[in-house]
């Protein structure tokens, strides 16, 4: 059983968005999606300790986002900022500077993501057996590949498509994360995807929570949702 003092919190940031420049700090209803974040993790959460919460960021401009609250600054560097994810060692730098063991990712493109599922993702990493975890959203639809062949087997005994049905498929949230960091400096992040169950797989309740904000339709849209109250 891991305890909280050896878990990272970490939020990672970078203006270099080329769907969306500048989406961190762009105002969002009265707000920035950075703040919305980094207000949760230091202000509302009950089991977070606010010394393990860490932002990531290499532009000044994001630095004094962070500055207005009580959490650490991980200097990142240029390289960091740039880089698109290979290799894990250059992306997520401070996987061998930070004094823990373990760390959980947050995506802050998510302004829907609540306090409470963090908590819970948090706790569920905590008590598992597992050094990886990912947070997931239930699907039952039908899916094709890109040779318009079935991935989704047909269910049995029906003519048409009915999703009452059809088997459960589970798709990547792209909002929680956890590894240990050690697993990073070996190029792993969060353990092996192409091994069953090296990875434990975290359910979302709310697939609302993990609307992500990757291209400016979805800003606009996500904007509209918070400034009319949903939370």
């Amino acid at each position: 059983m891991k305890k909280i003092e050896q878990v990272a919190f970490i939020v990672q940031a970078r203006l270099g968005s080329q769907r969306v420049p500048q989406k961190m700090i762009r105002p969002f209803a009265g707000t920035t999606l950075l703040d919305i974040m980094l207000d949760k993790l230091s202000n509302k959460s009950t089991i977070i300790p606010n010394k393990n919460i860490f932002l990531s960021v290499h532009e000044e401009e994001l630095k004094q986002v962070g500055d207005k609250y009580d959490l650490n600054i991980f200097h990142r560097s240029e390289a960091s900022a740039n880089s698109e994810g290979t290799p894990v060692t250059e992306m997520y730098e401070w996987w061998d500077k930070l004094p823990h063991e373990y760390c959980v990712f947050i995506n802050a493109c998510c302004p829907f993501l609540t306090i409470e599922s963090i908590e819970k993702f948090t706790s569920e990493y905590l008590n598992s057996d597992s050094n990886g975890m990912f947070g997931v959203v239930k699907k039952k639809n039908y899916y094709w590949d890109d040779n318009d062949a079935m991935v989704t087997p047909w269910p049995k005994d029906q003519d048409v498509m009915n999703t009452k049905v059809v088997g459960v498929t589970k798709e990547a949230a792209h909002c929680l994360y956890a590894g240990k960091l050690s697993d990073i400096g070996k190029g792993i992040w969060m353990g092996r995807f192409d091994k069953p169950g090296d990875i434990e797989l975290y359910s979302m309740d709310n697939e609302f929570e993990i609307l992500d904000v990757d291209y400016e339709w979805q800003f606009k849209m996500c904007e509209a949702l918070y400034g009319a109250g949903y939370r």
